[in-house]
């Protein structure tokens, strides 16, 4: 199906709440170079537009901070990403914030209509926030809520704007696909971190979670048969890894909000090497990565790439 892979850089911050992930995905290159790896040479590197010069001003949007920057990243996204399948390449995403990741699946659905689509959502977080229910208003803590369409109205404790609501409903809505996936195609790897509307919203669609411990009982291999079985009626999978699924004392605290008692990097290296090798995996998406708080000079960008090399060679075999 892929003839090549296209790694699409999206430095875009917008949507987290500390700054520095922006410059994630070059730490990552940087790392490589480090190693002597010419494994950006060898594929083509795109690099996506972004707007985080809104930073420099305050956003008037209290429950969806720079919403309406993240509709203009979600729409870079299907650009890019649309061009990158027209091409028969995998795209190969290495994100800022995990905000924008609601876009990366929109785009998805708007190239595969016709396909389910399933998510691995491989993160401390459940991201599952919105407008209505968030306690800091940062968009990267509600991606997933986009993808589904989802308001949580039963957990409400915001009052949010028409303005907020408009570009709220613009990037659920986004493509006319509404919503881009459904909760039994979703499932949770290594979430540990989450306030209770998340986990009101997790318990009512009945979403997955394999928190560490089941994955050290159940090794990382039998999770993936278990994740493989769960997603069988999808034709796609879209696999979304924040660095900050893995445990800080393994790898650094360079990350925006570390939490402990994470993955070791072989146990999430293991999950997605298996769900690629199903050839079901249609994008594989990095982010989080924050070397402005990187305690170990580069570390988590270091650990990262050391993922991505061995996933490209799972993809490329």
């Amino acid at each position: 199906m892929y003839k090549d892979i296209t790694f699409l850089l999206n430095p875009s911050e917008i949507t987290a709440g500390t700054r520095g992930a922006s410059l994630g995905p070059f730490a990552l290159i940087t790392a490589a170079r480090k190693n002597r790896s010419t494994l950006f040479g060898t594929s083509p590197v795109v690099c996506m537009d972004d707007c985080n010069s809104l930073l420099d001003k305050e956003t008037e949007f209290k429950f969806a901070k720079n919403s309406d920057g993240l509709l203009t990243i979600f729409k870079e996204l299907d650009k890019h990403i649309s061009e990158i399948y027209s091409n028969c390449h995998f795209p190969f995403l290495l994100s800022g914030d995990h905000g924008s990741a609601g876009g990366t699946i929109a785009a998805i659905r708007n190239a595969f209509p016709a396909k389910r689509l399933g998510v691995v959502w491989i993160d401390a977080h459940g991201d599952i926030h919105s407008p209505y229910t968030t306690p800091s208003g940062n968009m990267h803590g509600m991606p997933l809520s986009t993808a589904l369409n989802e308001d949580n109205i039963p957990c409400k404790v915001n009052e949010v704007s028409s303005e907020e609501k408009m570009l709220w409903d613009a990037l659920k809505n986004i493509h006319g696909i509404a919503p881009k996936i459904s909760p039994e195609d979703l499932v949770f790897v290594s979430v540990r971190d989450t306030e209770e509307q998340e986990d009101a919203i997790i318990q009512r669609l009945g979403i997955k979670n394999y928190e560490v411990s089941e994955v050290r009982n159940k090794t990382a291999n039998q999770v993936v048969v278990e994740i493989l079985q769960k997603l069988e009626g999808c034709d796609l999978i879209y696999i979304s890894f924040d660095v900050d699924s893995m445990d800080p004392q393994v790898t650094s605290h360079g990350t925006g909000t570390p939490v402990e008692n994470g993955l070791f990097p072989e146990e999430a290296e293991t999950i997605m090497k298996g769900l690629l090798e199903s050839n079901k995996v249609c994008c594989v998406e990095f982010v989080e990565i924050n070397p402005c708080l990187d305690e170990k000079k580069n570390e988590m960008a270091e650990v990262a790439f050391s993922i991505v090399e061995k996933l490209v060679a799972t993809i490329t075999k």
